[in-house]
């Protein structure tokens, strides 16, 4: 089995074990990750934070998002432009939500367009050493890479729940690796720059 075949496999196992947690259990597992997370990431007033707001049975992350904004960050959340690119429009609560496909929804056109110095991630599989899984559309690592074409390097941290975590993510050389992941479990941090 290739890399990428084991990619899918896991892919569609942890997604399949996350649309097994009842709707209410995801409410309070999200109000969790908002208690381990809404004071323990440092950021200074003014940093940009890219959140997201879910579909399917991700995580629901505007209880988090509400902290870090009442701690001075400025949110953005990914719309698609195209099947291959994504940019983080700002959220504020004066601009209205539009559909953006694959399920999504974020500011229209009229937001501003930001650059992430923190992005929460999501992801269908995770591992120990902070390897990742997305959903196969390869949106956030292009996204991350033309980030740091432009010299910028966000903090990434992978949002999942624990039922997402598997023994090893088979990495390859283009993937790019988290920096902690937020479960109902708590925080993890790889990188020594979150705590």
């Amino acid at each position: 089995m290739t890399a990428r075949e084991l990619k899918a496999q896991l892919r569609n196992e942890r997604l399949a074990a996350r649309d097994a947690i009842a709707p209410e259990e995801r409410i309070s597992k999200s109000l969790a990750m908002a208690d381990h997370a809404g004071e323990a990431v440092a950021f200074a007033p003014g940093t940009i934070v890219s959140g997201f707001l879910p579909i399917r049975s991700e995580a629901d992350l505007r209880p988090l998002m509400a902290r870090f904004a009442a701690r001075g960050a400025r949110l953005c959340v990914p719309a698609i432009l195209d099947k291959q690119t994504i940019a983080f429009r700002e959220l504020t609560q004066d601009v209205p939500l539009i559909e953006t496909g694959f399920g999504t929804v974020a500011p229209g056109t009229e937001a501003d367009i930001l650059d992430p110095e923190i992005m929460l991630v999501p992801l269908s599989a995770f591992d120990i050493r902070g390897h990742r899984i997305g959903y196969g559309a390869g949106y956030y690592d292009r996204a991350i890479s033309r980030l740091r074409e432009k010299r910028l390097h966000p903090k990434l941290i992978g949002i999942a729940f624990d039922c997402q975590e598997v023994a090893h993510v088979p990495d390859e050389p283009h993937d790019i690796s988290l920096d902690a992941i937020l479960t109902e479990s708590g925080l993890r941090f790889f990188a020594s720059w979150i705590g």
